[in-house]
């Protein structure tokens, strides 16, 4: 049952089985979640800093359960911390809508492949921390950008 949880977690409901680009399936399906909520919850971009801190460590104890049962460092099925990463993204907007939606996106994906420092760094943390945390970075970084470019009225 433990296992089970686990994975449905880390996988983020099955996400990281996606054949193609088992990340980029995690971030589109966070992002979907994210308009679903702003468009008919009413949540706003702070709203998911909030969800992501609220799912950081069941993220780790899954992504940390995942990578035992799976016996790899970091498995390509553990999408969770692409959510973390995307809603992070996602915060950094001044206003929720098609634009800033996609530069969260691009912004995030690039900064989740490029891994500028510390984001590689972190990776090397052990477990699920090591797993969920060079997301987060890059999450932070995509907010940083996306939160300048609103101050400049460019989205």
């Amino acid at each position: 049952m433990k296992r089970n949880l686990a994975l449905y977690i880390a996988t983020w409901f099955g996400c990281g089985y996606s054949p193609f680009a088992p990340g980029t399936a995690g971030s589109l399906a966070a992002l979907a979640i994210a308009i679903f909520l702003h468009e008919y919850a009413a949540l706003t971009s702070w709203h998911f800093l909030v969800l992501a801190a609220l799912l950081f460590v069941p993220a780790t104890w899954a992504a940390t359960v995942t990578a035992q049962v799976t016996h790899l460092k970091d498995p390509q099925i553990v999408v969770v911390d692409e959510v973390l990463g995307q809603w992070i993204a996602l915060a950094g907007a001044r206003t929720l809508n098609w634009k800033s939606y996609l530069a969260a996106f691009a912004l995030f994906r690039l900064f989740d492949i490029w891994k500028p420092p510390p984001v590689r760094q972190l990776e090397a943390l052990p477990g699920g921390l090591g797993i969920n945390l060079d997301d987060v970075m890059a999450g932070a970084y995509a907010a940083l950008v996306l939160f300048l470019a609103g101050c400049f009225n460019l989205l």
